[in-house]
């Protein structure tokens, strides 16, 4: 015969009580069916566990040495219960993070920071990775949520929208264009420039250029780079100049200053983005309050006049407060 969780639970009344009419009363049922549980136990286990008689009850050693185990079991599954029971809810769990290099300077750790005090019972992993090894890895369920610079048509994610910022000209502090207030993108014509590379940085490769296509300049690419990081080091070494986001500022390179773009465009967007076949509960309540946290961040940025180039604003399609409320991601197909 098979001990059950409610054999223990009968067991561990008697014990604590040494009174059947009691322990009977502490579990709601009537003395005679908490008497026949103790049997069928004691019968399962080949062991007497009481010595009673009309006057009292006492714990054989046995049944001393068993009460302690069976207190134990109890507490267990109390807890196994418990942590399903967390599990289910989205409580608990564990959600593996991707990132570009740039949202590590603030936007990730805000949201981290955020995160660990408000979803203490969800770990996250992080990983850090361009964009388009991000899509990649939300569709090898490496990852489960990305923080990237979304583009192109992905089949089976969505995206959601959660900052934008502008474009600046990072250059040498010796730079005949750094006393100038902003730059315009004609300002840039035959003039050494560092390129994020079409594949690992195609994002901003894209989009700068657009800029200069717009402009109808004729860039002089010298190097071509995935990582901002690395551009703007290449800047302060005097290879070139370079539009970067505005958070890598964030870098704090000497002598490179950063300049403000005088063009149309001339921002970047940033998406939370994770597979619409999404089903565990850790990651949908974490990606709930990813949305919801940056579109608060949003919501206060956009009522600041402290630092606009930091700040997280409305994207073409929608802002991180617009996506909260109508809890509607694009797809992007």
């Amino acid at each position: 015969m098979i001990v059950e969780l409610n054999h223990l639970r009968c067991f561990v009344a008697v014990a604590e009580e040494l009174h059947f009419g009691r322990a009977a009363a502490r579990l709601f049922m009537t003395q005679p069916p908490l008497s026949r549980q103790i049997q069928i136990l004691e019968q399962a286990l080949d062991l007497v566990l009481f010595d009673r008689n009309s006057r009292s009850v006492r714990l054989t050693p046995a049944g001393r040495a068993y009460y302690h185990d069976a207190v134990r079991i109890l507490r267990l599954a109390t807890q196994a219960a418990d942590s399903a029971r967390r599990v289910a809810r989205g409580d608990e769990g564990q959600v593996t993070l991707g990132f570009t290099a740039v949202s590590g300077y603030y936007l990730m750790p805000q949201l981290l920071s955020a995160a660990r005090k408000n979803l203490p019972g969800i770990k996250v992993v992080l990983k850090e990775m361009v964009s388009v090894q991000q899509v990649k890895a939300l569709e090898t369920r490496e990852i489960d949520l990305g923080i990237m610079r979304a583009q192109f048509a992905t089949k089976g994610l969505a995206f959601c929208p959660v900052a934008r910022e502008p474009l600046m000209l990072a250059m040498l502090a010796t730079d005949p264009l750094s006393r100038r207030r902003r730059i315009a993108a004609k300002d840039l014509d035959g003039a050494p420039f560092v390129m994020y590379s079409p594949e690992g940085g195609r994002y901003f490769h894209d989009r700068i250029a657009g800029l200069f296509a717009a402009a109808g300049v004729q860039a002089d690419y010298v190097q071509f780079i995935d990582q901002t990081h690395t551009i703007v080091a290449l800047v302060r070494a005097g290879i070139g100049v370079a539009i970067v986001p505005a958070s890598a500022r964030e870098l704090c390179f000497s002598d490179v200053v950063f300049r403000p773009l005088w063009a149309t465009n001339a921002y970047a967007n940033i998406d939370l983005a994770w597979s619409e076949e999404l089903d565990d509960p850790a990651v949908e309540n974490f990606r709930r309050f990813a949305v919801a946290h940056f579109a608060a961040v949003a919501t206060l940025d956009s009522t600041s006049t402290t630092a606009p180039e930091h700040h997280a604003a409305q994207s073409p399609s929608a802002s991180a407060s617009d996506a909260a409320a109508t809890s509607s991601p694009s797809k992007r197909r």
